[in-house]
């Protein structure tokens, strides 16, 4: 009892940094959500950027990999940078796939994605250094206030799909150290075209020309975690294809957690520069951020099955596409209706980004939803539905923008879904 009071003292000190560390706000809403379910209310929760794995369940193929692996004894530590025969079938894969050439040395292993963005910007990034960021995008306001950077952010416009600009840019790139770009965004699942990133890399290659080899150069982070789900006629476009003279300055970030709805069997990988790719490997080493070593055999021995993998982006691809377009079509329907909501026909990734401008109406009990986060709420509480707000991914308080993700939906309740939507929109004033 003596000890319970102690730890809940709120006298106690801690960093100014963990002090000052926000909240998720994606937490805090699926906090919400989870005690309405556990109420026995019926939620349409596409907040969680998650599969089910009743709909969407990892590769069977990889799945009987990973058991084999265990069964053969592989339960020690692995190696520091990950085991060379994942990273030699993650170099395969990224040549054969990808159309880019990284040797296994080049290549870093790690417990997902989250460990690697971590890495890249304590590599990177000394206290007060610039990092320049689209708004929204996922946690780069969070590493940033981790490492003590200053944030610089690109407010997003639906008339460019939300991907910044080497215009937005331009203005900043004199003090920049990091460009942190996604591409397929999340939360947007839109991508950058082909012209938009060429000149952004112009952009980083005309600046690192003017800084020389006595400077530190801007650095871009690019995560491509969705590349592989691409939809309809979606190309997806990345640095070094583009611009051959930018492998000097990108690292990317990828790995298996989206393309293989795998998100909690923890296999992510960075590749980029040498140098930068063994100071992370020495962060990830003393964090411990390994992956575990019988998931890394299991997906080493499953990226070589090209028939396999082929076999699972299609059927994975088709699913997350017709769920997309269902959702699309039917934020459309009601548009047509004369609603105040649109979408952005779908591009990439498990994400719909749609609109739902009900700011300044009023609900039947006679409040007034004056911000998003009441419209959020209104959502929530009336429609039952749960959508993640772009505030919460660093966008103005005032966007009326949402993420909607389909990892977790059955074709059957979409019909529910624009039913509970269109009955409140009725109910508004």
């Amino acid at each position: 009892m003596y000890s319970s009071i102690m730890e809940a003292s709120p006298l106690l000190k801690v960093s100014d940094m963990a002090e000052n560390l926000v909240g998720s706000e994606i937490i805090k809403l699926a906090g919400e959500v989870k005690q309405k379910i556990a109420a026995g209310e019926k939620i349409y929760n596409y907040t969680i950027g998650d599969f089910d794995p009743e709909i969407f369940p990892i590769p069977k193929e990889l799945t009987e990999e990973i058991i084999k692996a265990y069964q053969a004894g592989h339960t020690n530590y692995p190696a520091a940078n990950g085991m060379e025969e994942l990273r030699k079938s993650v170099s395969r894969y990224l040549h054969t796939r990808g159309g880019v050439e990284y040797n296994e040395s080049q290549i870093l292993i790690s417990g997902g994605a989250r460990p690697l963005i971590y890495a890249i910007y304590q590599t990177i990034i000394d206290e007060g250094d610039t990092v320049v960021f689209p708004t929204p995008s996922w946690n780069n306001n969070h590493y940033c206030h981790i490492t003590g950077a200053k944030q610089v952010k690109i407010e997003g416009s639906p008339d460019n799909n939300f991907m910044p600009t080497a215009k937005d840019i331009k203005p900043y790139i004199a003090e920049a150290k990091i460009i942190a770009l996604c591409s397929p965004l999340n939360p947007t699942g839109t991508t950058f075209s082909e012209k938009g990133l060429e000149e952004i890399c112009d952009l980083i290659l005309e600046e690192n020309k003017k800084r020389g080899e006595q400077k530190k150069p801007v650095y871009l982070l690019f995560d491509q975690i969705y590349w592989q789900l691409t939809h309809s006629l979606t190309i997806h476009v990345d640095p070094v294809s583009l611009r051959p003279r930018m492998k000097n300055y990108t690292i990317y970030v990828d790995g298996i957690s989206k393309a293989f709805a795998a998100t909690g069997v923890r296999v992510g990988w960075a590749f980029g520069p040498q140098k930068v790719i063994n100071k992370m490997r020495s962060i990830c080493s003393h964090l411990g951020a390994w992956s575990p070593k019988a998931e890394q055999i299991a997906c080493a021995n499953y990226l070589m099955n090209d028939h396999a993998v082929d076999n699972y982006l299609v059927d994975i691809k088709s699913k997350i596409n017709q769920r997309l377009n269902a959702f699309h079509e039917g934020f459309n329907n009601l548009k047509s209706l004369g609603y105040r909501v649109s979408a952005i026909a779908p591009q990439a990734a498990m994400y719909l980004t749609v609109k739902i401008s009900i700011q300044g109406s009023t609900t039947p009990d006679g409040n007034k939803l004056t911000t998003a986060e009441a419209v959020t709420k209104y959502l929530l509480n009336d429609a039952k539905i749960a959508l993640v707000p772009f505030y919460a991914f660093g966008a103005s308080k005032k966007s009326s923008w949402y993420r909607l993700s389909v990892g977790t939906v059955k074709i059957e309740d979409i019909p529910g879904f624009f039913g509970n939507l269109r009955a409140s929109l009725d109910r508004l004033t």
